[in-house]
C-alpha cells in the first residue's frame, strides 16, 4: 500500500488581482476534487496575500496524473499573467506522531 502525499502549492499574485484568481479556483477545486486520489484539496489565504492550496493524495502516481489533469491546464492559463512569482510547490510525507486524528493529515 502507498503512503498518501501531502502538498503545499503557495501562489503569489497581484494585489489587484485577488478577485480574478479566485474565481479562477473556483471550478478548478470542484473539478480537481473529482480527480481519483484527490483526498484533499482546499485553498487558503494567508496574511501577505498569497494562497495556499493545501492537498492529500491517495499517491504519488496519482498526484502525477493531477498534474496534468485538463483542470490545471485551464486554471494555469487563467491564473499564469496574475502571479508575480512562480508556483512554490513542496511535497511531503507524513511522520504521524501524538493522537491520531491529529498528528497527520
Amino acid at each position: 500500500m502507498t503512503q498518501p502525499v501531502i502538498v503545499t502549492a503557495v501562489f503569489r499574485i497581484r494585489p489587484e488581482s485577488r478577485e480574478a484568481v479566485v474565481a479562477a479556483f473556483e471550478p478548478a477545486l470542484t473539478a480537481v476534487h473529482e480527480e481519483p486520489g484527490c483526498e484533499l484539496y482546499a485553498m487558503h489565504e494567508a496574511a501577505d496575500g498569497s494562497f495556499v492550496m493545501i492537498e492529500k493524495w491517495e499517491s504519488e502516481a496519482l498526484l502525477d496524473a493531477h498534474g496534468s489533469s485538463p483542470a490545471v491546464a485551464a486554471l494555469v492559463g487563467e491564473i499564469k499573467d496574475h502571479l508575480t512569482a512562480e508556483v512554490s510547490v513542496l511535497r511531503m510525507t507524513a511522520l504521524p506522531m501524538g493522537s491520531p486524528g491529529k498528528g497527520a493529515l
